[in-house]
């Protein structure tokens, strides 16, 4: 009589909202093959609605910068290792780290330690900055599933197995944006000047960047007085401390929750005519909605000087390390005051010709992007299952 094989059990953390929306179609492509398969782990709201199972909230992950994450990190490592020993006791099949790698990789390290198979999908910036990390990524993980092409190239130079997948946004957004439907979603008027402003998900870097960004808001409307600010807010905390910080700053803005679902940053950032915003995944899919944008990004003081020393990247955001060039403004720290946001908004506005050259640029490389990355990943994956 043959044994009855168990369906298989995946193993998955994300660490962010950015991580969840990547986790929930690499669940999906998965479960196209293994279609009694469980995930369990941490997951968002995305990947429960494909049937992840979560074990701890994604929020309580969610902590940026160095210095940040000192505040919280014994209650980090307790969790760290209450995951570790429920993977154990699941007898997973494979673990699949989304993002997060602070996180995920001390995760990874200790299943591969016990005989289980890793994964680590999207790569840490080990080729920005603290490349010395290479050889506990290699000690951690077996397959790295790489969003970006040249990142790739680099766990090649290591002997690291890599794939590059791109990205999930490149293949779900078209390449062609309608504003007129974006805004028609939200109710919003198909004639107004519409300023996007996304101060980050997370409540530390709201409170770093709702200031200067609500400040240079001000100023736009000096120049121009019928400009209207829309706002996305990814949970009810968010609003509430968006809407706070508004009343404080004298400013009117509309506020879209979650209730427009969990990709209202991508519908409100679609309505604008530029977005100013934080540094992250955010500066992608503004990129892929062939927005103008101006990103600004500010950490703890020390946090900064560290990633600063640390780093050899040339560009902090996406669409510039992609074009490895600046195609967008990059205001950082101390230069991400109102006076040079609200100047580089008016250039984003004034310039009707770079406007068309950059939705060319980005077209290009949205196309670049375009590699059906959750099944790629997903394929990926059952490879090394069943090597």
């Amino acid at each position: 009589m043959s044994e009855i094989q168990r369906p298989l059990v995946f193993g998955v953390i994300a660490g962010e909202v950015s991580g969840d929306t990547l986790g929930a179609g690499l669940i999906h492509a998965l479960k196209q093959h293994y279609p009694d398969a469980r995930f369990v782990g941490i997951c968002g709201s995305q990947m429960m609605a494909e049937g992840g199972e979560s074990w701890f909230p994604l929020e309580r992950l969610s902590v940026m910068g160095l210095v940040e994450v000192l505040g919280r990190i014994k209650e980090l490592l307790n969790i760290r290792e209450q995951v570790i020993q429920r993977f154990i006791a699941e007898k997973i099949d494979v673990f699949i780290g989304i993002d997060a790698p602070d996180f995920n990789l001390g995760v990874a390290a200790k299943l591969k330690a016990a005989g289980i198979k890793t994964v680590h999908y999207v790569s840490p910036s080990v080729w920005a900055w603290r490349q010395g990390r290479i050889h506990k990524i290699k000690a951690a993980v077996d397959l790295m599933l790489c969003l970006l092409p040249f990142e790739k190239a680099f766990y090649d130079q290591h002997q690291l197995p890599a794939v590059f997948v791109g990205h999930p946004l490149a293949d779900s957004i078209p390449l062609v944006n309608d504003t007129t439907q974006a805004r028609q979603q939200l109710g919003l008027a198909a004639d107004k000047k519409l300023i996007a402003l996304l101060p980050g998900s997370r409540g530390g870097e709201v409170s770093r960047l709702a200031e200067p960004l609500f400040a240079a808001a001000q100023l736009i409307l000096k120049k121009y007085p019928h400009a209207e600010f829309i706002i996305p807010a990814i949970n009810p905390h968010r609003k509430h401390q968006i809407s706070d910080l508004l009343t404080a700053a004298g400013l009117k803005a509309q506020i879209f929750d979650d209730s427009y679902g969990a990709g209202v940053g991508r519908l409100v950032m679609s309505a604008a005519d530029v977005v100013v915003l934080a540094s992250g995944t955010a500066t992608l899919e503004a990129m892929l909605l062939k927005k103008p944008m101006v990103v600004v990004y500010k950490l703890h003081w020390l946090t900064y000087w560290i990633v600063r020393w640390l780093s050899s990247a040339k560009f902090i955001s996406l669409p510039n390390l992609l074009a490895d060039e600046r195609l967008v403004p990059e205001l950082v720290q101390q230069e991400a005051d109102a006076p040079a946001i609200a100047k580089a908004v008016f250039n984003c506005l004034d310039d009707a010709p770079h406007r068309q050259q950059l939705v060319n640029q980005f077209t290009q490389l949205h196309q670049s992007l375009q590699v059906n990355a959750s099944e790629t990943g997903a394929l990926a994956i059952i490879k090394l299952l069943n090597q």
